[in-house]
């Protein structure tokens, strides 16, 4: 089992990161934030104005620590790589499965059927928290009919159609799970952001992607050739590919806790000119706490039967995929929360 290593995100703007021996020091002009030992980082993450000496690059490119690079609204910009490792026949049976419609869509139907599974999961949780709701609970009959059609889907196409009539169903009473004063939510709205809500789901998705793509790296595998998702240059779709088990369980869940208990305001977010909503500063630093401290919380994986922190579950899922594209089970397990 992969040990759970420290996730290094640097939001002050203009900051310096640099290598001083076998340790990672943060400057902002001639204050020094912080000194990090280079053994106790799993990744770093820059958002914004974030400048790294090429030495450092370098040194976490020979140690396998991620660096990866995003704009202040939490989109991906670059990433930071060294030697390609892990087992090539791997990723060459991975290559052959994302160019054989068969293969793919045996892994893509999966996918999609827990996504749409924990989506109702999280709706039928609400409906049992806090009394019935029929809006809930036709959005959760809905879903149970999406279920249904994705495990006879027999194109990767034909699953994509379905997970985007799921989403469109969960997101379309998303609203009824928001209990903080004054959010609300219209709809999914990505680029950019346009409300406080969306502005937070984009962003915790951008972190358990990362989260995603080192654990597929770590594996063997290649984040960038996917199943579901299909190739676009810089985009890492096998890592999006996982990410849609992560979605409701983890990301969702824990943007609305984040609303729910009040954690975060309204008055925390700021609007561009262009009409994009993002958090500020302070706001990302207590999200990003959050963030870790919920990485840490245990829980039981359902297939492993063992407990596991929720930081280690992308981990989990790419040994498994590994696992399967190897020949070593039959079918890919996805996660699935119960």
């Amino acid at each position: 089992m992969k040990k759970l290593l420290n996730t290094l995100y640097i939001t002050r703007q203009e900051s310096y990161l640099h290598k001083e021996r076998e340790t990672v020091v943060i400057k902002q002009g001639k204050d020094k934030l912080g000194q990090f030992p280079a053994i106790s980082i799993g990744n770093i993450l820059c958002f914004g104005q974030v400048s790294v000496s090429p030495f450092l690059m370098g040194f976490c490119g020979e140690q396998g620590i991620g660096l990866a690079f995003y704009s202040e609204y939490g989109k991906f910009l670059a990433r930071v790589q060294g030697k390609q490792t892990g087992n090539v026949l791997l990723r060459r049976t991975q290559y052959r499965w994302a160019d054989d419609e068969e293969k793919s869509v045996s892994v893509a139907r999966l996918m999609v059927a827990a996504k749409i599974t924990n989506a109702r999961s999280v709706l039928m949780r609400e409906i049992r928290n806090h009394g019935e709701n029929l809006t809930l609970s036709d959005a959760v009959s809905r879903l149970a009919v999406s279920l249904r059609r994705v495990e006879h889907a027999q194109s990767v196409s034909e699953s994509m159609g379905i997970e985007g009539d799921a989403a469109s169903t969960y997101f379309g009473v998303f609203n009824e799970l928001l209990r903080g004063s004054g959010f609300t939510f219209g709809g999914r709205v990505r680029r950019p952001p346009a409300d406080p809500v969306n502005a937070l789901l984009s962003y915790v998705y951008t972190l358990i992607t990362h989260e995603c793509s080192s654990a597929l790296q770590g594996v063997g595998l290649d984040p960038y050739v996917g199943f579901l998702h299909q190739d676009r240059p810089g985009r890492v779709s096998l890592a999006l590919d996982l990410l849609e088990e992560f979605r409701s369980p983890w990301a969702d869940r824990f943007v609305l806790t984040l609303i729910n208990r009040k954690q975060i305001q309204l008055s925390d977010f700021v609007t561009e000119a262009s009409g994009a909503v993002r958090l500020k500063d302070d706001t990302r630093k207590t999200l990003l706490t959050a963030w870790q401290e919920r990485k840490q919380v245990e829980i039981m994986h359902p297939y492993l039967e063992e407990k596991v922190p929720v930081g280690l579950l992308p981990h989990c899922q790419a040994m498994l995929l590994a696992r399967h594209i190897r020949g070593d089970t039959e079918y890919y397990p996805p996660y699935l929360v119960k």
